[in-house]
């Protein structure tokens, strides 16, 4: 048998098992949690009856409203983003295996940068709550302590990825880390930096939203009142207010984000 066709039966034989087993993993998974197509097909019949029944149409006299706590949550998001961008910035170098003065440091950096980031904005609010109560200020530490997590790690990455001859042409002049830092590195990351900031900006609008609802303040927590007083076509409304301030946000990130990149 020749070796081309080896390879194609192996490669084949190794597909077939990769299916098998995602559809093995799929049934087993969906029998776990009790899926069943019945209940689905139910329930989405019950929720467009909630949406276009109870919710329709929204109640436009209550924009005037929601718009103060729509531009909290706007105000917190965007906060929340140059504090932790501005932590990220300066941790980044530290936690880049290039740029980082000792190994261990890179270690340390690296493993706080783990911690926050694997516990989302929502725990985080959970927690933040018992100390400062429900507000604005909850939503904000939770939105910078999951950012910074995000961004060091996204930092260090593109630190990591930069062109060493410009590190190397300073170095051997003479000069030292913070002048190698300066020189060499940040006018070469900092457009990446950037654009990573503007990223998490617009997906802190769209935790923000839901962090609300827990007693972080903004738009979600106006949402979550009027859900609980049955007052649906208000929490319609500010259904619709988060997606055009999502959509809006997400537009102009994104364009912006394409100059720099």
């Amino acid at each position: 048998m020749k070796q081309p066709e080896i390879i194609r039966k192996k490669k084949n034989t190794q597909l077939l098992f990769l299916l098998g087993l995602i559809t093995g993993l799929t049934i087993w998974s969906m029998w776990d949690v009790g899926f069943n197509l019945i209940s689905l097909m139910e329930g989405i019949g019950e929720t467009f009856r909630f949406i276009f029944v109870d919710m329709f149409p929204p109640s436009f006299t209550a924009v005037i409203k929601l718009i103060p706590p729509a531009l909290d949550t706007l105000y917190i998001s965007f906060v929340a983003m140059v504090i932790a961008a501005t932590i990220a910035f300066f941790l980044s170098f530290f936690g880049a295996y290039n740029t980082t003065p000792h190994p261990i440091l890179q270690i340390i950096v690296r493993g706080i940068a783990s911690f926050l980031q694997s516990i989302p904005a929502l725990v985080w609010v959970l927690i933040l709550v018992a100390a400062y109560g429900l507000g604005l200020i909850v939503g904000t530490i939770a939105l910078v302590l999951s950012g910074t997590g995000l961004l060091i790690r996204s930092f260090s990455e593109i630190i990591e990825e930069i062109d060493d001859e410009q590190v190397e042409a300073l170095r051997a002049t003479g000069a030292n880390w913070f002048q190698i830092i300066g020189q060499a590195v940040v006018p070469q990351v900092l457009p990446g930096m950037v654009g990573w900031s503007l990223y998490k900006f617009d997906l802190n609008i769209r935790e923000a939203a839901v962090i609300g609802m827990v007693g972080g303040g903004g738009i979600g927590f106006s949402m979550q009142t009027s859900l609980k007083l049955f007052q649906y076509k208000d929490a319609l409304t500010a259904i619709l207010i988060i997606f055009i301030l999502v959509t809006t946000i997400e537009f102009l990130t994104g364009k912006v984000r394409e100059r720099l990149l």
